[in-house]
Protein backbone atom coordinates (compact mmCIF):
# COMPACT_ATOMS: atom_id res chain seq x y z
CA UNK A 1 0.00 0.00 0.00
CA UNK A 2 2.48 2.50 0.58
CA UNK A 3 4.28 2.16 -2.75
CA UNK A 4 0.68 2.76 -4.36
CA UNK A 5 0.49 5.90 -2.20
CA UNK A 6 4.28 7.04 -3.45
CA UNK A 7 3.33 6.34 -6.84
CA UNK A 8 -0.28 7.31 -7.61
CA UNK A 9 -0.73 10.19 -4.37
CA UNK A 10 -4.03 7.91 -2.72
CA UNK A 11 -4.47 7.90 1.14
CA UNK A 12 -5.89 4.73 0.45
CA UNK A 13 -6.59 1.86 -1.55
CA UNK A 14 -9.86 2.84 -3.11
CA UNK A 15 -10.51 -0.20 -4.78
CA UNK A 16 -11.11 -2.54 -1.56
CA UNK A 17 -13.57 -3.23 0.91
CA UNK A 18 -12.31 -1.96 3.94
CA UNK A 19 -12.20 2.31 2.60
CA UNK A 20 -12.91 4.96 5.35
CA UNK A 21 -16.44 5.49 5.70
CA UNK A 22 -16.24 8.76 4.53
CA UNK A 23 -15.60 7.25 1.08
CA UNK A 24 -18.44 4.53 0.60
CA UNK A 25 -20.68 5.87 -1.96
CA UNK A 26 -24.47 5.88 -1.35
CA UNK A 27 -26.62 4.32 -4.11
CA UNK A 28 -29.93 6.22 -5.28
CA UNK A 29 -32.40 6.12 -2.49
CA UNK A 30 -29.80 4.92 0.37
CA UNK A 31 -29.52 8.22 2.01
CA UNK A 32 -33.73 8.52 2.39
CA UNK A 33 -33.50 4.94 4.05
CA UNK A 34 -30.93 5.90 6.42
CA UNK A 35 -32.98 8.97 7.80
CA UNK A 36 -36.45 6.58 7.76
CA UNK A 37 -34.04 4.40 10.19
CA UNK A 38 -33.22 6.97 12.37
CA UNK A 39 -37.28 7.74 13.07
CA UNK A 40 -37.44 3.94 13.33
CA UNK A 41 -35.11 3.66 16.51
CA UNK A 42 -37.63 5.51 18.65
CA UNK A 43 -39.94 2.98 18.50
CA UNK A 44 -38.68 0.20 17.17
CA UNK A 45 -39.59 -2.86 14.36
CA UNK A 46 -38.42 -4.38 11.44
CA UNK A 47 -36.90 -3.23 8.06
CA UNK A 48 -35.26 -5.12 5.26
CA UNK A 49 -32.47 -4.18 2.76
CA UNK A 50 -32.83 -6.63 -0.04
CA UNK A 51 -30.83 -6.64 -3.71
CA UNK A 52 -28.48 -9.10 -5.63
CA UNK A 53 -24.55 -9.50 -4.66
CA UNK A 54 -22.62 -6.42 -5.47
CA UNK A 55 -25.00 -4.05 -5.57
CA UNK A 56 -24.23 -2.31 -2.42
CA UNK A 57 -26.05 -4.19 1.07
CA UNK A 58 -23.06 -4.02 3.25
CA UNK A 59 -22.38 -0.51 2.07
CA UNK A 60 -25.55 0.55 3.09
CA UNK A 61 -25.32 -1.54 6.65
CA UNK A 62 -22.08 -0.03 6.77
CA UNK A 63 -23.75 3.57 6.12
CA UNK A 64 -26.41 2.98 8.52
CA UNK A 65 -24.07 1.77 11.65
CA UNK A 66 -21.67 4.93 11.33
CA UNK A 67 -24.88 6.87 11.31
CA UNK A 68 -26.49 5.46 13.99
CA UNK A 69 -23.46 5.20 16.47
CA UNK A 70 -23.43 9.13 15.97
CA UNK A 71 -26.21 9.12 18.12
CA UNK A 72 -25.17 9.25 22.06
CA UNK A 73 -28.06 6.95 23.18
CA UNK A 74 -28.46 4.22 20.40
CA UNK A 75 -26.51 1.05 21.17
CA UNK A 76 -25.53 -0.87 17.58
CA UNK A 77 -25.06 -4.67 17.48
CA UNK A 78 -24.05 -6.40 14.71
CA UNK A 79 -24.35 -10.40 13.91
CA UNK A 80 -21.54 -11.91 12.86
CA UNK A 81 -22.92 -15.72 12.12
CA UNK A 82 -26.48 -15.75 10.66
CA UNK A 83 -26.53 -19.21 10.20
CA UNK A 84 -26.75 -20.09 13.88
CA UNK A 85 -28.98 -21.96 15.67
CA UNK A 86 -30.80 -20.89 18.38
CA UNK A 87 -29.05 -21.19 21.14
CA UNK A 88 -26.06 -20.01 19.32
CA UNK A 89 -28.15 -16.79 18.26
CA UNK A 90 -28.69 -16.15 21.86
CA UNK A 91 -25.30 -16.09 22.97
CA UNK A 92 -24.62 -13.49 20.36
CA UNK A 93 -27.00 -11.63 21.22
CA UNK A 94 -25.64 -11.71 24.81
CA UNK A 95 -22.30 -10.86 23.88
CA UNK A 96 -23.29 -8.14 21.60
CA UNK A 97 -25.77 -6.24 24.68
CA UNK A 98 -23.58 -7.19 27.38
CA UNK A 99 -25.85 -9.98 28.50
CA UNK A 100 -24.29 -13.35 30.33
CA UNK A 101 -25.98 -16.62 29.04
CA UNK A 102 -25.49 -19.91 29.71
CA UNK A 103 -26.47 -22.66 27.51
CA UNK A 104 -28.35 -24.48 29.79
CA UNK A 105 -31.11 -21.55 30.78
CA UNK A 106 -32.20 -19.89 27.46
CA UNK A 107 -35.21 -18.22 29.39
CA UNK A 108 -32.83 -16.67 31.56
CA UNK A 109 -31.41 -15.29 28.73
CA UNK A 110 -34.61 -14.26 27.55
CA UNK A 111 -35.83 -12.04 30.65
CA UNK A 112 -32.15 -10.49 31.04
CA UNK A 113 -32.14 -9.45 27.31
CA UNK A 114 -35.36 -8.02 27.21
CA UNK A 115 -34.76 -6.14 30.89
CA UNK A 116 -31.47 -4.69 29.80
CA UNK A 117 -33.78 -3.21 26.66
CA UNK A 118 -36.40 -2.24 28.75
CA UNK A 119 -34.06 -0.22 30.85
CA UNK A 120 -32.10 1.11 27.87
CA UNK A 121 -35.61 2.50 26.38
CA UNK A 122 -36.36 3.86 29.64
CA UNK A 123 -33.65 5.72 30.35
CA UNK A 124 -32.87 6.85 26.53
CA UNK A 125 -36.21 6.78 24.73
CA UNK A 126 -34.22 4.96 21.92
CA UNK A 127 -34.28 1.32 20.85
CA UNK A 128 -31.07 -0.92 20.59
CA UNK A 129 -30.29 -1.18 16.84
CA UNK A 130 -29.66 -5.21 15.64
CA UNK A 131 -27.99 -5.60 12.24
CA UNK A 132 -27.69 -8.36 10.49
CA UNK A 133 -26.10 -9.28 7.03
CA UNK A 134 -26.64 -12.52 5.15
CA UNK A 135 -30.09 -12.29 6.40
CA UNK A 136 -31.30 -14.84 3.70
CA UNK A 137 -29.16 -17.60 6.09
CA UNK A 138 -30.97 -17.06 9.52
CA UNK A 139 -32.70 -20.07 9.98
CA UNK A 140 -36.75 -20.09 10.36
CA UNK A 141 -36.96 -20.47 14.38
CA UNK A 142 -34.37 -18.21 14.87
CA UNK A 143 -36.61 -15.73 12.69
CA UNK A 144 -39.38 -16.34 14.97
CA UNK A 145 -37.40 -16.10 18.19
CA UNK A 146 -36.27 -12.49 17.17
CA UNK A 147 -40.08 -11.75 16.84
CA UNK A 148 -41.24 -12.95 19.60
CA UNK A 149 -37.88 -11.88 21.60
CA UNK A 150 -38.24 -7.91 20.38
CA UNK A 151 -42.20 -8.01 21.02
CA UNK A 152 -44.17 -6.87 24.57
CA UNK A 153 -47.54 -6.29 25.87
CA UNK A 154 -49.11 -8.15 23.04
CA UNK A 155 -46.75 -6.68 20.37
CA UNK A 156 -48.28 -3.27 20.88
CA UNK A 157 -44.30 -2.14 22.04
CA UNK A 158 -41.23 -3.31 20.53
CA UNK A 159 -37.79 -3.48 22.45
CA UNK A 160 -35.56 -3.65 19.63
CA UNK A 161 -34.89 -2.39 16.01
CA UNK A 162 -33.65 -5.22 13.62
CA UNK A 163 -32.32 -4.16 10.21
CA UNK A 164 -32.14 -7.40 7.69
CA UNK A 165 -30.25 -7.50 4.75
CA UNK A 166 -29.80 -10.38 2.29
CA UNK A 167 -30.27 -11.42 -1.38
CA UNK A 168 -33.88 -12.05 -3.47
CA UNK A 169 -34.16 -15.13 -1.40
CA UNK A 170 -34.54 -13.08 2.07
CA UNK A 171 -38.48 -10.91 0.64
CA UNK A 172 -39.02 -15.46 -0.55
CA UNK A 173 -38.53 -16.61 2.65
CA UNK A 174 -40.74 -13.91 4.27
CA UNK A 175 -43.55 -15.13 2.22
CA UNK A 176 -43.50 -18.79 3.73
CA UNK A 177 -46.77 -19.20 5.66
CA UNK A 178 -44.13 -19.97 8.73
CA UNK A 179 -42.87 -16.49 8.21
CA UNK A 180 -45.44 -14.48 7.30
CA UNK A 181 -45.68 -13.34 11.25
CA UNK A 182 -42.35 -11.69 10.74
CA UNK A 183 -42.45 -10.32 7.46
CA UNK A 184 -46.16 -8.29 7.94
CA UNK A 185 -43.86 -6.40 10.69
CA UNK A 186 -41.37 -5.24 8.13
CA UNK A 187 -41.95 -1.20 8.44
CA UNK A 188 -39.31 -0.02 6.42
CA UNK A 189 -37.77 -1.67 2.87
CA UNK A 190 -35.10 -0.41 0.57
CA UNK A 191 -34.54 -2.28 -2.75
CA UNK A 192 -31.09 -1.84 -4.21
CA UNK A 193 -31.20 -2.27 -7.60
CA UNK A 194 -28.42 -2.73 -10.63
CA UNK A 195 -26.91 0.29 -11.27
CA UNK A 196 -26.75 3.06 -14.50
CA UNK A 197 -23.91 4.10 -16.43
CA UNK A 198 -23.96 7.34 -14.80
CA UNK A 199 -24.36 5.60 -10.92
CA UNK A 200 -20.94 3.51 -11.88
CA UNK A 201 -19.30 6.78 -12.90
CA UNK A 202 -20.17 8.60 -10.08
CA UNK A 203 -18.98 6.24 -7.50
CA UNK A 204 -15.94 6.06 -8.90
CA UNK A 205 -15.46 10.10 -9.01
CA UNK A 206 -16.30 9.75 -5.13
CA UNK A 207 -14.07 7.42 -4.46
CA UNK A 208 -11.25 8.93 -5.95
CA UNK A 209 -11.57 11.76 -4.79
CA UNK A 210 -12.13 10.75 -1.18
CA UNK A 211 -8.41 8.78 -1.88
CA UNK A 212 -6.85 12.03 -2.91
CA UNK A 213 -6.40 11.80 -6.56
CA UNK A 214 -9.06 12.23 -8.54
CA UNK A 215 -7.19 12.40 -12.03
CA UNK A 216 -6.29 8.67 -11.26
CA UNK A 217 -8.46 7.34 -13.98
CA UNK A 218 -9.19 9.41 -17.19
CA UNK A 219 -13.16 9.85 -18.01
CA UNK A 220 -13.07 7.31 -20.90
CA UNK A 221 -12.13 5.04 -18.76
CA UNK A 222 -14.98 5.32 -16.22
CA UNK A 223 -17.13 5.23 -18.70
CA UNK A 224 -15.64 2.44 -20.42
CA UNK A 225 -15.53 0.15 -16.58
CA UNK A 226 -19.11 1.51 -15.97
CA UNK A 227 -20.13 -0.39 -18.96
CA UNK A 228 -18.22 -3.06 -18.61
CA UNK A 229 -19.41 -3.71 -14.78
CA UNK A 230 -23.32 -4.94 -15.73
CA UNK A 231 -24.26 -2.77 -13.10
CA UNK A 232 -22.82 -4.29 -10.51
CA UNK A 233 -20.51 -2.31 -7.90
CA UNK A 234 -18.69 -5.05 -7.00
CA UNK A 235 -17.64 -6.21 -10.59
CA UNK A 236 -16.80 -2.45 -10.85
CA UNK A 237 -14.41 -2.62 -8.04
CA UNK A 238 -12.60 -5.85 -9.08
CA UNK A 239 -11.76 -4.58 -12.45
CA UNK A 240 -10.79 -1.14 -10.99
CA UNK A 241 -8.60 -3.04 -8.57
CA UNK A 242 -7.07 -5.17 -11.58
CA UNK A 243 -6.03 -2.38 -12.94
CA UNK A 244 -4.32 -0.40 -10.43
CA UNK A 245 -2.33 -3.60 -9.58
CA UNK A 246 -1.01 -3.53 -12.95
CA UNK A 247 -0.28 0.04 -13.58
CA UNK A 248 1.73 -0.39 -10.39
CA UNK A 249 3.53 -3.11 -11.96
CA UNK A 250 4.35 -0.91 -15.20
CA UNK A 251 4.77 2.19 -13.04
CA UNK A 252 1.92 4.00 -14.81
CA UNK A 253 0.85 7.29 -13.14
CA UNK A 254 -2.49 7.22 -14.48
CA UNK A 255 -4.82 4.16 -15.50
CA UNK A 256 -6.64 4.59 -19.24
CA UNK A 257 -8.70 2.87 -21.96
CA UNK A 258 -5.22 1.44 -23.35
CA UNK A 259 -4.28 -0.04 -20.36
CA UNK A 260 -8.20 -1.46 -20.12
CA UNK A 261 -8.00 -3.25 -23.20
CA UNK A 262 -4.59 -4.78 -22.83
CA UNK A 263 -6.00 -5.81 -19.24
CA UNK A 264 -9.31 -7.83 -20.70
CA UNK A 265 -9.31 -7.37 -24.11
CA UNK A 266 -7.47 -10.87 -25.54
CA UNK A 267 -5.29 -10.57 -28.43
CA UNK A 268 -6.36 -10.87 -31.76
CA UNK A 269 -5.09 -14.09 -33.28
CA UNK A 270 -2.59 -13.79 -35.88
CA UNK A 271 -2.80 -15.14 -39.02
CA UNK A 272 -1.04 -18.91 -38.61
CA UNK A 273 -3.12 -19.32 -35.40
CA UNK A 274 -6.40 -18.50 -37.34
CA UNK A 275 -5.16 -20.86 -40.65
CA UNK A 276 -4.09 -23.63 -37.76
CA UNK A 277 -7.44 -23.51 -37.05
CA UNK A 278 -9.09 -23.75 -40.12
CA UNK A 279 -7.30 -26.82 -40.96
Amino acid sequence: MKTLATQFGLKFHPFRGDVPIEALYPAPGVDAFLRRIELTVADGGFAMITGEPGTGKSVALRLLADRLERHRDVVVGTVDHPQSRVSDFYRQLGDRFGIPFQTHNRWAGFKALRACWNDHIASTQTRPVLLVDESQEILTGVFNELRILSSKEFDSRSLLCVVFAGDSRLPDRFRHPELMPLGSRIRRRLNLDYAERDELCACLDHLLEAAGNSALMTTELKATLAEHAAGNYRVLMNLADEMLAVAAERKAKQLDEKLFFDIFQPPAPTKTAANTRKR
